[in-house]
């Protein structure tokens, strides 16, 4: 078993009957999904909404329960995996770009759980390309202030052609290579007009729980 699956297959044994589960995106959260499944064939009860698509459509796919996000007023506990994680549980999401819908997700869960392999952690924020979701609209002023705050920006493409989110928006991975104060850079992106979030995932995580190769597995929770 590989580590994202143990860290996956620990986290699912947090969920309990009746809770609404948050689903999260990406290859971490694809182990999650598939051993909410098997819980659910032995008998486990649970609603669940998605994070993306492609997460909604497996979900589906494999026999969860999903539900409008209409029908629900806040989610029992999300899992979902990281990019990057700090020593003080901060987060780079986004590698999937899903990273809107998954802190939408994150900020309304009682309980946020963080699945990662033993490679995610890190001293520093920032060696791993901060994605940041802007509207179309006039891109080019957008990340002219996103460089202005001390990055090198390129646009993310899929097929040769930009990258376009489940919102309809382009993807810009912004290289900072070492983020000091992410709370304080998150309220800076976020202030720029045109840019929807960006992944920084901060004060958000109730517990992370790491995968090893050695198979051990540890749950470090949020002081």
């Amino acid at each position: 078993m590989n580590p994202k699956q143990l860290a996956a297959e620990k986290a699912v044994e947090f969920i309990e009957d009746g809770m609404v589960v948050g689903l999260g995106t990406g290859s971490t959260a694809y182990w999650a999904i598939h051993k909410i499944a098997q819980r659910i064939q032995e008998g486990l009860r649970i609603r669940a909404v998605a994070s993306s698509r492609d997460s909604e459509e497996l979900a589906n796919k494999l026999g969860i329960p999903m539900v409008p996000f209409s029908e629900i007023e806040v989610i029992d506990l999300t899992i979902d995996g990281a990019d990057e994680v700090d020593p003080h549980l901060n987060l780079i999401k986004g590698g999937g770009g899903a990273l809107v819908r998954e802190k939408i997700l994150a900020s309304n869960s009682k309980r946020f759980f963080v699945i990662v392999d033993e490679s995610k952690r890190v001293e520093h924020l920032g060696q791993f390309p901060l994605p940041v979701e802007i509207v179309p609209f006039a891109a080019n002023f957008t990340i002219n202030k996103l460089k202005e705050l001390g990055c090198n920006t390129r646009i993310r493409m899929s097929n040769d052609k930009e990258y376009i989110t489940d919102n309809g928006n382009i993807i810009v991975d912004c290289n900072f290579e070492k983020i000091v104060e992410p709370r304080e850079l998150n309220k800076q992106i976020n202030l720029i007009p045109g840019v929807l979030d960006n992944g920084l995932f901060t004060r958000m995580v109730s517990s992370l729980i790491i995968g090893y190769n050695d198979g051990k597995v540890k749950i470090i929770d949020q002081l």
